[in-house]
């Protein structure tokens, strides 16, 4: 019965192919655009290089100091008060701290200056990340310990710098009139990962920035391993314990301070809004991200819904003949459904291809450096689950239409919906 509905199906697209083409367009069309948005999304806060172990990584990137008098001072954490809070969790499996922006520095090759993006880290930096190395190895604890002018470079650098991507171990890339020696080169990270992009890394104990600043804000951040998936809210728990007793920085000028370990993309809703909250306002975010897609998705599925009514006129004989042989109301929906759910899947392929092809696009012209989109199981499962929910809404009042015309009115000619 199934593969009699899809043929039928499928003769009825070919029946009417404009109302096809305008009913394929406008699935496709929508489906691309919410694909293309969930697909980027998707790589600055899905797993991925080198953040694969998303499901054990938490980041402590924002601290809200409020004041007695009002107000709030919100900023990136000192890194005197993550080593001493932090890196002293024992929860967590490990814990890196670094610089949370990078710094724009020149490097000169002949008469040309590459500007390129340096971020200073620790050395467990590398443990709880899992860079794609090409060649070579991360700085270890020693070279971080006696701040060795060593460094770690991204592939493009590497070709731009050296004119390869290979062979430059051991070679010196001299970056502000320092001298560094290239360790290891890794993959390229795009820009869209930003708490662990940069184009040179290099150990956190070379800055010349006080590292034993006391104040509580800064420009630092931290990354935390949990053991397992199933710790993340122990080390949540643990991290909140310690800044629940932390003592304020000037007890008569503040009142509170707030901070929190969060997932990778609450930290990323955290840091562009200041919310300490413990989903970072990531649940309200997705809540509203829903909400406009699903609007988005009403205006095709409304138009849709006019194109399957006009369909319905042109099949009132067939269903007028099908219940006079005694088809049920429920079997007409479920045949009638099905159809339009085929339709939107077709729809839903093309919009793949579609998404594919834009994705690939944005990615050639570079407006996000080193950005690597791309369409994948998760992406799939997202257009599956759209296509379906775009074949329920445009589908479900036509099917029920159809299904309740009556045998005799219809033989007769009245075919008003």
């Amino acid at each position: 019965m199934f593969l009699s509905y899809l043929k039928i199906a499928w003769k009825v697209l070919l029946r009417r192919k404009f109302f096809t083409f305008i009913s394929l367009f406008g699935i496709s069309f929508t489906l691309m655009i919410l694909l293309v948005v969930y697909a980027m999304a998707d790589g600055t806060a899905g797993p991925g290089m080198p953040e694969r172990r998303t499901d054990r990584l938490l980041f402590i990137t924002r601290m809200v100091l409020e004041y007695r008098d009002g107000g709030t001072s919100n900023s990136a954490l000192g890194y005197a008060f993550l080593d001493k809070y932090a890196r002293t969790l024992k929860t967590p499996a490990k814990v890196s701290i670094s610089e949370q922006t990078t710094t724009t520095l020149p490097a000169y090759v002949g008469n040309q200056t590459l500007k390129l993006d340096l971020k200073r880290t620790d050395d467990v930096f590398w443990q709880v990340l899992d860079f794609d190395f090409l060649e070579g190895r991360p700085f270890n604890r020693q070279e971080q310990r006696d701040a060795a002018l060593v460094a770690v470079i991204n592939e493009n650098t590497a070709r731009r710098y050296f004119g390869t991507a290979q062979g430059v171990v051991g070679r010196v890339l001299e970056l502000d009139a320092v001298r560094y020696r290239v360790v290891g080169v890794v993959r390229d990270v795009p820009l869209s990962r930003i708490q662990t992009y940069a184009e040179v890394w290099t150990p956190l104990s070379t800055t010349t920035a006080n590292l034993r600043d006391p104040d509580y804000l800064g420009g630092y951040m931290a990354i935390l391993l949990a053991r397992s998936p199933a710790d993340i809210d122990a080390v949540k728990a643990e991290y909140q314990q310690v800044i629940d007793r932390v003592p304020l920085p000037d007890p008569k000028e503040f009142k509170k301070v707030a901070s929190r370990a969060h997932t990778m993309f609450a930290s990323l809703m955290a840091q562009g809004s200041g919310d300490t909250s413990p989903d970072g306002a990531s649940g309200v975010f997705a809540r509203i991200a829903a909400a406009l897609a699903l609007l988005f998705m009403l205006l095709p599925a409304l138009n849709l819904v006019n194109v399957n009514v006009s369909r319905t006129l042109e099949r009132a004989s067939e269903i007028g003949v099908r219940k006079a042989f005694g088809a049920t109301t429920g079997a007409l929906m479920r045949q009638f459904l099905l159809e339009n759910i085929f339709l939107t899947l077709l729809g839903g392929l093309l919009g793949l291809a579609l998404a594919a092809g834009a994705l690939a696009f944005i990615n050639s012209t570079h407006l996000i450096p080193y950005a690597q989109f791309a369409l994948n199981g998760r992406v799939f499962l997202v257009a599956l689950g759209l296509a379906l929910v775009f074949g329920m809404l445009s589908g479900v009042y036509p099917a029920y239409k159809m299904s309740k015309l009556q045998a005799a009115q219809v033989l007769k000619g009245e075919t008003a919906l």
